[in-house]
């Protein structure tokens, strides 16, 4: 049998391939460029700040929030809240909610953000000028508001979410004379309790779930941290018996899979209350649900805001 031809190649001019080529390279580099323009202009709207200051030698950011309503002939409350770990100011404004609050009684909101990539605070141990780094810029970040805006000094906050819950309970142990009362949510709370030298107590109010898959409820590393988070209702108590307050807490009332305890007859009034969320993830009580598979069930049966305000309310440093 006769072979059959073998078809004839057809030989394009390699000078046309080339401009194609070179056409579809000089795209793709212009799509690259563009996408990390897009990604960089994203990143700075939602890692963005409408504040600076320099602390310690570096240059820190933060968002703030004045309402409407603030008069500079009457002193307004402050109230700091901190992001969490890989989090960002703009994230925590967003689910916290500070600003209706704030807008609806009249105090100031800031934002604060913490260093690295991702973003975190130094809410651990240590006393070299770096490990109190933090602490430093949020002093300072309080003398700056302090100096632009009538801030009532007997009536700062502190509160935050998971790192930022630690950093507020690491506030109030280093900035007692500053900080009137604080809160937490989710809080991973790891600066050493042998380090915590209160000069007065600070009330605390503090928020947790029992299936928080990052900062577990009953303590030790979790999926995500090698940590040795301690156990949290343990932990409370000895908050609690810091505080000077009685060592049986009395019981509040519940709110579906919320639960609470609130420790009274501590010195200075400086109570401690703590809600149980049976259920509950690695998210802000009362917020829009981040994704469920990564944090978690977020309960609307309490607004830990708008509670964590009630309380803050009844305290003012002085008192």
């Amino acid at each position: 049998m006769a072979e059959s031809p073998r078809a004839t190649p057809v030989v394009r001019p390699l000078r046309g391939r080339t401009r194609r080529g070179r056409g579809c390279l000089l795209s793709l580099l212009g799509f690259g460029v563009f996408g990390a323009l897009l990604l960089a202009l994203a990143w700075a709207l939602i890692n963005r700040a409408d504040g600076s200051i320099v602390s310690g030698g570096q240059q820190r950011s933060y968002l703030l929030h004045v309402p409407a309503s603030y008069d500079p002939a009457t002193p307004a409350p402050l109230v700091i809240s901190i992001h969490g770990f890989a989090e960002w100011p703009a994230h925590q404004m967003q689910i916290s909610r500070w600003n209706d609050l704030a807008d609806r009684h009249g105090f100031i909101v800031v934002y604060p953000a913490g260093t690295g990539f991702p973003r975190r605070w130094r809410a651990g141990g240590g006393t070299a000028v770096d490990d109190l780094a933090d602490v430093t810029f949020i002093a300072d970040l309080i003398d700056d508001l302090a100096a632009r805006y009538t801030i009532d000094r007997t009536r700062i906050y502190a509160n935050g979410l998971s790192n930022g819950g630690g950093m507020s309970y690491r506030l109030a142990c280093q900035l007692a004379d500053r900080i009137a009362a604080v809160g937490s949510v989710s809080g991973a709370y790891l600066f050493p309790v042998s380090d915590c030298l209160l000069s007065r107590p600070v009330p605390f109010i503090a928020f947790h779930g029992t299936a928080d898959p990052i900062v577990p409820y009953a303590g030790g590393p979790s999926r995500s941290f090698d940590l040795p988070f301690p156990d949290v209702p343990a932990w409370i108590a000895a908050y609690a018996e810091r505080n000077g307050c009685d060592a049986t807490p009395a019981p509040l009332p519940e709110r579906g899979e919320v639960s609470g305890v609130e420790y009274t007859g501590c010195r200075d009034d400086a109570d401690v209350i703590f809600y149980t969320i049976a259920g509950g993830g690695h998210a802000w009580p009362g917020s829009a649900p981040l994704p469920r598979f990564i944090v978690g069930q977020t309960s609307q049966e309490i607004d830990a805001t708008a509670v964590m305000w009630a309380f803050f309310s009844q305290h003012r440093l002085g008192d």
